[in-house]
Formats: C-alpha cells, structure tokens, sequence
C-alpha cells in the first residue's frame, strides 16, 4: 500500500471501465465511490461490482479506499456488510462526527479487522468538532475536507478562490497536524481549468495539507507534482541536514546556510522532505539524487 496520500482519485462504484483500470491513473489512493456519484438505483449494483472486483483483482502500491453512503442512510448498513469483508485499506466516512466513527469502528472491531478509517468533514458541525472526531477511533488516519458539500451546509456559494472554505481549511489542518494525522484538501471541481487546479494545490499545500482528492484522472498528474519534492528542495533539504550533522560534531544548537540562520523546525522540515523523497525512488538511501 502506498501511504504518501498525495493524490486520492474518486471513481464511480458502477463504473466498471474506470474500476478495471485504477491502478493505471498514477494516483496514490483510490476511492471506489459508492455514494454521491452513484445514483439510488444503482447502489446494490456499485457493491455487487465493487466485491467482485477487489476479489477479482490486485491492487499494487496503491491504497484501496472506499466511500460508503452516510450514517443516516438506508445503505450505510448495507455497505459496511460488503466493505468489512473485502481486502481494502479504508473506508471514507461522509458527513463524519463521533456517533458514526464510533458505531463504524465498533463494527470494523465486531470482526478483527485492520481496516482504517478516513473521515470527510464536509458539514459545518463536523469542523467545529473536527478534533473529537478524529480522537474517537484509533483507525483514524485523518481527514478529508469536503468544500462542495460543507458550502450548501453554510448556504454560501463554493468559488474558485476558496475564501468561503479558508476558515474550513485552516481548523481542519490544525487538528490534523496536532493529532499527527493526514490532511487531505477538497477536489478542485473545475475539470477544465488546469491553470486553477495548480494554483489550488499550491495553496493547499502551503497551508499544511499532505495532499489532494480529484474527481477526474487527469489531474493526478498536476496534483502529484506539486505534492513531490523539487530537485532545488531535496538538494536544499540535504545540504541542511549534512550541515547539520557537522554542526551537531562541533557541539552547535544552530548553524547557517547561505547566510539564514538554521534552528530545529527548519531540520525537521528538510528530513520530512528527504523521507518523502525516498518513498518516491527520487533518492537512494545515500542521499544521493537520481531521476525516475
């Protein structure tokens, strides 16, 4: 299983074409939808296609993540009846809050499994409790911001700058990082506005968030690549550590490098860089670079 999380394609669960085919788009989690983009009469067709095909295929260095309806829906039961047997790594929880982690994980712990839970805040009540929720279950791995649907909660409009979702954002990102969880950024829906889907995954890069969900394959590849560190940023993040080594051999808290001062949260900044790097093949363990 791949755990960089920095793409998180969502494909239809009544899509076979698209299903047969995940692990080809690049991303580094897929989300077998079963909820908003499969219609109700098709939901007992998205799980029988959904069993049949996770016993039917192999899924390599790539996270199986499935969204399941609601846990007020009539098909909540019904999902988590197929999903606990299945050989994936997580489930997406909608419309997360503590009395559906908590009956989710009692559920998933009924039957011994090791399945995680990923919860999508996408109502107003779920970011203001967004701390407690994901404290209530230790499968939580972190969390996923749902803009689209946290926008009709708060009867604004979703924009393309995202002013309307900052403060959704930033509270999120701050009990995510404090917990030491994931914190995944809400699809950019615009799948023609390339140009917009880079500028929002900068964004949301730059406020904290370890990665981004697409609804469409065609982003991963944008997405991955602000996700990836640079060859200017490994080089950089390896020349700190190196200095920091020597540092350490002459008995010095701080040090500089092109004239910055260099303090711990720098270091510890460069070496979640370099880790990075290395799960992407981009370095050898010697810390030298090479190019995929």
């Amino acid at each position: 299983m791949n755990e960089l999380r920095r793409s998180l394609l969502f494909i239809p669960g009544n899509n076979p074409g698209m299903l047969q085919n995940a692990d080809v788009f690049d991303a580094d989690s897929i989300i077998i939808d079963l909820e908003d983009s499969v219609s109700l009469d098709e939901k007992d067709a998205a799980r029988i296609l959904l069993k049949e095909l996770v016993n039917a295929i192999i899924f390599k260095n790539i996270e199986l993540i499935v969204r399941i309806n609601p846990f007020d829906s009539e098909d909540y039961q019904k999902d988590i009846e197929v999903v606990k047997n299945l050989n994936i790594d997580t489930i997406l929880l909608p419309k997360a809050d503590i009395q559906s982690v908590k009956d989710l994980d009692n559920k998933l712990t009924e039957i011994n499994s090791e399945i995680k839970i990923l919860v999508l805040i996408e109502t107003a009540f779920g970011v203001e409790k967004v701390f407690d929720i994901l404290e209530t279950s230790d499968r939580c791995i972190g969390l996923m911001l749902g803009g689209e649907d946290l926008c009709v909660d708060l009867t604004c409009e979703r924009t393309k700058s995202g002013e309307e979702i900052f403060y959704a954002r930033t509270r999120l990102l701050n009990a995510a990082h404090a917990l030491k969880l994931k914190a995944i950024d809400t699809p950019f829906t615009n799948t023609n506005d390339e140009a917009g889907l880079i500028e929002d995954t900068n964004f949301a890069k730059k406020l904290g968030f370890t990665g981004k969900a697409s609804i469409n394959p065609r982003q991963i590849t944008s997405i991955n690549k602000c996700f990836t560190p640079t060859i200017q940023e490994i080089n950089h993040s390896m020349r700190i550590l190196n200095a920091n080594k020597q540092a350490l051999k002459e008995g010095k808290g701080v040090f500089a490098i092109d004239g910055k001062m260099v303090d711990l949260p720098i270091i510890k900044r460069a070496e979640k860089t370099i880790v990075v790097a290395q799960k992407l093949g981009l370095i050898k363990n010697s810390g030298e670079y090479h190019a995929n």
